[in-house]
């Protein structure tokens, strides 16, 4: 009979004895990483779910942290706008308050705050986040701005705003500060005052003219360019009588002059004598007109064309200038606003008429000429140059109009617009002084010269002569639309921002003029300019209607916020249940892994202690003695 070791016999519990440390390992591997297993495999049936689960988790991570960033950028925005709006409300009140004493360099206290402001505002418009210009719109990686000193003082051959500035002064007080304006008699008149325009887009325009004189006929400006005629007749005004003249000036005010009939001699500031007769009364009223008027060019219209140069800077717009034509008249002259646009040689039209279906398009609209009943985009054949220079500017929506001076045509864009004219019929358009399809792109408005004084109308700089202020992305999109973020799986905020938007740089350019406009203490009406030039800026930083505002843009930047913390919110709680079922299915319960811990280690105990003894149980210890 044979024999059979123990190690045979006993292989199944050494087999059972692994089993049992196995699992002990992977109890113990659960116990120390919280998992039930660290493979998808050990997972079990709901490994899939897992994934699912793990993967919504994970994007809910990712959009937190975009949520992180963009909650950043739009909180130094914030900033940035309520510095700005506080720098706004800073200068309005020194531009209110600020008296008129001019120091060494010709500025009030009140443009000392203004300057000091306009590089706070500058260097708020650069602000940035990391790397990030947040005012610059697409164009994150360009700071939004020039700097502050080189926009007011320009550098190398590019003139800054206040070159343009003393420009448009000389254009705008035009020859002997008359603003463009002559006043005297027809010919063969003695009694009839005329005032007219000399075509030029600069200076002083006329409007309605309101009189009290005894047996004056006043004729309220007609004609292109605009003319006026007061006739006094044959009776002497009474003592008392007044006329006003009402004008409209570069930035978009008014001003009057008011003249007062006396028989107080010399008569008092704002009046004129009444003379023997009509023929005398009419050469004080033309003497008192003029003076009045060469008064108001050097107060009020100072203080406007600062203010109209600083939107010409800041406001860039296409220009597009013809060349000087004639018209078709007897004795040939430049075309005016009042040449025709069709007509027969010998008469004040274009060398060239334009007809019944032809066609000037602007900027992709179409401007159709009928023959009579023009309506909408539509105009006569008849109709004047005047009249298609202002259907023009109603299609492009320009702030600054276009004009004809001299038999030149200078179109104007709208704010920040690109512009292009052409035409189906291309002699008539020539006659315009254009040869081919006319195009520019915005550029800052300048005076066209030198000579100043005696200039017609604006021009395009260039990146040769003059500053460009905004270095950022330039587009006709809305600028929130310029950085977009991905805040939930359906939802996006925009948050983007340029600093030539309506609200920053309107604020800019009043903050801007205020600084950069020097007064000369010896000119008797220097206070009358700080004087107007003050009550302009005050005016312009308070809230404008139709106008886009800081404000505004904060409202917006708040519901970009809005949306994100509520988006945040929703996120965080369906994080939460994605994590509890997720800790369901890959978690473990740590008592219950403890107890079969301690369950295996005494099993598996007695295990070893059952293997020792029967390993060292022998044949001798079941032998008699």
């Amino acid at each position: 009979m044979s024999i059979d070791g123990v190690s045979g016999r006993t292989s199944y519990i050494g087999t059972s004895i692994l089993n049992i440390r196995k699992q002990l390992d992977d109890l113990t591997q659960q116990l120390a990483s919280g998992r039930v297993s660290t493979t998808y495999a050990g997972q079990g049936a709901n490994r899939g779910f897992a994934l699912s689960l793990r993967a919504q988790v994970s994007s809910i991570d990712a959009f937190k942290d975009t949520a992180t960033n963009v909650n950043t950028r739009l909180n130094v925005v914030n900033l940035a706008l309520q510095g700005l709006a506080d720098i706004g409300t800073s200068v309005k009140k020194a531009a209110s308050t600020s008296t008129i004493v001019l120091n060494d360099n010709g500025q009030t206290s009140g443009q000392i705050t203004a300057q000091a402001a306009f590089s706070n505002a500058v260097s708020l418009l650069n602000s940035q986040t990391g790397d990030r210009y947040l005012f610059s719109g697409r164009t994150t990686d360009t700071s939004a701005t020039v700097p502050a000193d080189v926009m007011l003082d320009g550098v190398g051959t590019q003139a800054g705003l206040k070159q343009l500035i003393n420009e448009r002064r000389q254009a705008d007080q035009g020859v002997g500060n008359m603003a463009h304006l002559t006043v005297s008699s027809p010919p063969l008149t003695t009694t009839v005052t005329s005032l007219a325009e000399d075509g030029s887009s600069f200076g002083l325009k006329l409007g309605a003219i309101s009189s009290s004189l005894t047996g004056a006929t006043v004729t309220q400006p007609t004609g292109a360019p605009p003319a006026a005629t007061v006739d006094l007749g044959a009776v002497n005004p009474n003592d008392g009588d007044k006329i006003t003249f009402n004008f409209n000036l570069p930035d978009g005010t008014t001003e009057s002059i008011a003249l007062t009939a006396t028989t107080t001699n010399p008569p008092p500031a704002g009046s004129f004598l009444i003379g023997v007769d009509t023929i005398a009364t009419t050469a004080n009223l033309q003497a008192a007109l003029t003076s009045s008027i060469q008064t108001l060019g050097d107060t009020a219209l100072v203080a406007a064309s600062a203010i109209a140069a600083s939107d010409n800077f800041f406001n860039p717009s296409a220009t597009v200038t013809g060349s000087a034509v004639n018209n078709q008249a007897a004795v040939l002259a430049p075309i005016t606003g009042a040449t025709l646009l069709s007509g027969l040689a010998g008469t004040d039209s274009l060398a060239a008429s334009f007809a019944a279906g032809d066609t000037i398009t602007v900027n992709g609209t179409p401007i159709t000429f009928v023959a009579s009943g023009a309506t909408g985009n539509q105009l006569n054949v008849t109709d004047s140059v005047q009249t298609l220079l202002a259907k023009i500017d109603s299609i492009t929506g320009t702030g600054t109009p276009s004009t004809v001076t001299g038999g030149v045509i200078a179109l104007h864009g709208g704010d920040g617009a690109s512009l292009t004219v052409s035409s189906s019929n291309a002699a008539a358009f020539a006659a315009l002084g254009f040869s081919a399809t006319a195009s520019a792109n915005p550029a800052p408005l300048r005076v066209n010269g030198p000579p100043f004084a005696t200039a017609t109308n604006l021009i395009g700089g260039t990146t040769a002569n003059t500053v460009s202020w905004y270095t950022g992305e330039v587009g006709t999109d809305p600028a929130r639309g310029t950085a977009i973020a991905r805040i939930d799986q359906s939802i996006t905020v925009q948050y983007g921002a340029r600093a030539n938007e309506q609200a920053l740089r309107y604020q800019l350019q009043n903050i801007a003029v205020y600084a950069a406009v020097t007064t000369n203490a010896a000119n008797p009406n220097s206070k009358a300019q700080v004087n107007a030039l003050q009550q302009r800026i005050s005016a312009n930083l308070a809230p404008q209607n139709g106008q886009q505002s800081i404000q505004d843009m904060q409202a917006e930047f708040a519901g970009a916020q809005n949306a994100i913390k509520a988006s945040t919110d929703r996120q965080t709680q369906l994080k939460g249940m994605a994590q509890t079922m997720l800790d369901q299915i890959e978690g473990i319960n740590q008592d219950e892994v403890a107890t079969k811990i301690l369950a295996l280690q005494t099993s598996l105990q007695a295990s070893y202690q059952t293997t020792s003894m029967l390993y060292q149980t022998t044949l001798t210890k079941f032998l008699p003695i």
